[in-house]
């Protein structure tokens, strides 16, 4: 696909799942077929199903991607965040349709426990493994093309996280 072609694509609206633990901390998962340790991690995120709000959508992805929903909504960017894919993974994502995503990032606390965190209850695993990152941390994890994404997310949540970390346990 060339740049042009490109560009005439829409993005795939989709909700963002910044979880924070007691600590102040950020779930994050490494996508399935990744490759090393140190790659593939980022924050739960997908697509907003039809006759479905946002609200519902990111409860709703957590479910999928970490088997539970134990949280509640703490904030959110209320502006939705694009990021383009790289040209050689349009073909390859989504059938082609989009040429990234353009999404609603929420902030939640996580109600549950560790255990409660199930990657395998999804028809389909997105996540191999998770661990609870600083927030600060996001965009070193991140591939490239979401850097500049997670950057804003950081930036947008900064302060919750300060908040959550210097509250009593």
């Amino acid at each position: 696909m060339t740049g042009a072609d490109k560009h005439r694509l829409p993005y795939r609206p989709c909700v963002g799942a910044v979880l924070f633990d007691r600590r102040g901390r950020v779930l994050v998962g490494q996508r399935v077929g990744s490759g090393g340790a140190d790659q593939g991690w980022q924050l739960p995120q997908g697509g907003i199903d039809e006759g479905e709000t946002p609200r519902q959508a990111v409860i709703r992805e957590l479910a999928e991607e970490i088997g539970t929903d134990k949280a509640e909504i703490i904030g959110e960017t209320g502006e939705s965040l694009r990021y383009d894919l790289p040209d050689e993974l349009i073909g390859s994502r989504w059938d082609g349709r989009y040429r990234g995503q353009e999404v609603r990032w929420f902030a939640l606390r996580f109600t549950g426990e560790d255990d409660d965190v199930d990657l395998t209850t999804y028809k389909t695993p997105e996540f191999m493994a998770w661990k609870w990152v600083d927030l600060e941390q996001l965009p070193g994890l991140a591939v490239p093309f979401k850097r500049a994404v997670y950057e804003r997310v950081v930036a947008r949540f900064r302060s919750l996280a300060e908040r959550l970390r210097s509250a009593p346990q």
